[in-house]
């Protein structure tokens, strides 16, 4: 049986640089969010192509784009995950990074959501439990924060909905990348051009470590995607899940302690119900996996 460990040491990586993103953004200021969502785009998207040439994926991206469904699915996929990216640069630019963290929190009971609403999936009894808390959860902090948390609901929806269009168009996470990157990149670069024509934008005027800085969001961007890559073919999609949770626990982290962003007693009961019911979503979720090893376990005996 192989060895699990770098498939775990894989995931971990990419969790983690995922949840360190809130110490990188930051760092490209002063570049408005929708400057650096336009960089990160654009310097992705010629990563990717690099990427796609070293890793002989060019042939399988040609035929990828032969099946009118898959990139239709991947069109959406490209809007999905460029709402996801400006949304998460806004927050962490503007001191909101437990909000984000809060999103991907959130994410796998949004997820499930939608499997209900879109795919038409019949939930266990728990699950609806976790749901119910959860609702809960958001009602709490819409009072704390008196509004809706909307950047945390915009970064698990879109997200969901990222997800939902990559499981359906089922292609590989390099090529699908760089599909959508490239559609997108006409148009950042577009908004880029009129920046400089109008003169607002900062990518030359801050010095050399700017524009460094901005041009390696397309390498800070690929480097996790390929560490997950790379853990999905070794670990089971359980451990994945589980790791999961590990980037918003460093985001929400980062967010109270080395960025000191202020926690009141009632975001901090908002915060517990969600964990309370992620607790009760990840537990019935690995229940449920058990049982089912053990029933192919004794049909494959009998």
């Amino acid at each position: 049986m192989p060895s699990t460990r770098p498939g775990l040491l894989l995931g971990f990586a990419a969790y983690a640089i995922w949840g360190a993103f809130p110490l990188y953004f930051p760092l490209l200021e002063p570049s408005a969010p929708v400057e650096i969502l336009a960089h990160r785009i654009v310097w992705s998207a010629l990563t990717m192509a690099l990427l796609v040439v070293v890793v002989s994926r060019a042939r399988t991206l040609r035929a990828m784009l032969r099946d009118r469904r898959t990139t239709l699915l991947l069109v959406v996929a490209a809007a999905t995950i460029t709402a996801n990216w400006g949304t998460y640069i806004y927050g962490v630019n503007s001191e909101r990074v437990v909000e984000t963290s809060l999103g991907y929190f959130i994410n796998p009971l949004v997820t499930v959501l939608m499997g209900v609403l879109i795919l038409g999936e019949r939930l266990r009894p728990l699950q609806w439990v976790a749901l119910g808390i959860g609702f809960v959860a958001v009602s709490v902090l819409t009072w704390d924060y008196g509004r809706l948390p909307w950047v945390a609901l915009v970064l698990a929806f879109s997200f969901g909905t990222y997800g939902l269009a990559k499981k359906s168009a089922g292609v590989g996470a390099v090529e699908s990348l760089t599909f959508e990157t490239a559609l997108i990149a006409p148009f950042a670069l577009g908004y880029l051009a009129w920046l400089g024509a109008a003169g607002d934008a900062r990518f030359a005027g801050e010095g050399w470590g700017h524009v460094l800085l901005l041009a390696s969001s397309g390498i800070v961007t690929a480097i996790p995607l390929l560490c997950f890559s790379g853990a999905a073919t070794r670990i089971s999609m359980t451990s994945l899940g589980l790791l999961q949770y590990l980037a918003p626990i460093i985001q929400f982290s980062l967010g109270v302690t080395v960025l000191g962003e202020h926690m009141p007693s009632e975001r901090w009961i908002g915060f517990g119900l969600v964990w309370l019911a992620l607790a009760l979503f990840t537990a019935e979720a690995l229940h449920a996996r058990r049982r089912q090893l053990a029933l192919v376990a004794e049909s494959s005996a009998a």
